[in-house]
């Protein structure tokens, strides 16, 4: 079934050029020129994808963000004029999955749709021969739900970006051992590590402030200072 694109910028010229782009991918789209249009969007459809610029009116991308990340783990692609570092850090903060800054090749975003859709939807989707895997991963309070793709503290649901959920999968997988940042890297964004950035920082930061009594202090994600980043021990965790 084609996969639905959520299309929301107030410039009509964009919205209809990444149409045509779209269609022609075969994928199908829904628009809307302001923040209050693209809720309503999610709320009464199902949306596979979302893009969307940070300027739009009544309810501006960031704000959009922060209220879609509430209810919905769908994957988001912030295309802005807006290319500073900081807007970049803070949307994927707030729980974007990619940022692209204005101007942009429509082809590089039909990439990156491809990218975060194949990412998002893969681990739903498993091949027929492919072995049985765990249903759920439980470590501490922390409980992965591999079906859901959802996280539960002490029984209550956390919603995760696809991001996110490869992260403790990866992490909640292999307890205490030492990941780097190029081996996160590449197992969560499925790209070679060219070069130290912030993104594995960023979604870490993302992560304590979800699963973190105090961020400040984690206690499941801890830094390795010069090699990267492991996760706590069952037996580590018993008060």
């Amino acid at each position: 079934m084609p996969k639905t694109i959520l299309v929301v910028d107030d410039d009509p010229d964009i919205i209809d050029m990444l149409k045509l782009y779209l269609e022609a991918e075969g994928y199908r789209t829904l628009e809307a020129f302001d923040g209050k249009a693209a809720l309503e969007h999610l709320r009464s459809k199902h949306v596979d994808l979302a893009l969307f610029d940070i300027m739009i009116p009544f309810i501006d991308g960031f704000q959009l963000l922060r209220m879609m990340r509430q209810d919905y783990k769908i994957p988001v692609i912030l295309i802005s004029a807006k290319n500073q570092e900081l807007d970049k850090i803070t949307g994927l903060k707030l729980g974007a999955d990619d940022y692209v800054s204005k101007p942009f090749s429509p082809l590089e975003v039909m990439a990156r749709i491809q990218a975060q859709l194949r990412r998002s939807y893969e681990f739903n989707e498993p091949s027929e021969s492919e072995a049985p895997t765990l249903s759920e991963t439980c470590v501490g309070d922390l409980l992965l739900d591999h079906r859901e793709c959802m996280l539960y503290i002490k029984g209550t649901p956390i919603a995760l970006s696809a991001i996110e959920y490869k992260l403790l999968k990866l992490f909640m997988g292999e307890p205490g051992r030492v990941f780097t940042k190029k081996i996160i890297f590449e197992q969560a964004w499925d790209e070679h590590y060219l070069a130290d950035d912030n993104a594995v920082m960023v979604q870490i930061s993302r992560l304590r402030d979800k699963i973190e009594a105090c961020p400040r202090k984690p206690v499941y994600i801890k830094t390795i200072r010069g090699l990267g980043y492991r996760f706590a021990k069952k037996d580590e965790l018993q008060p």
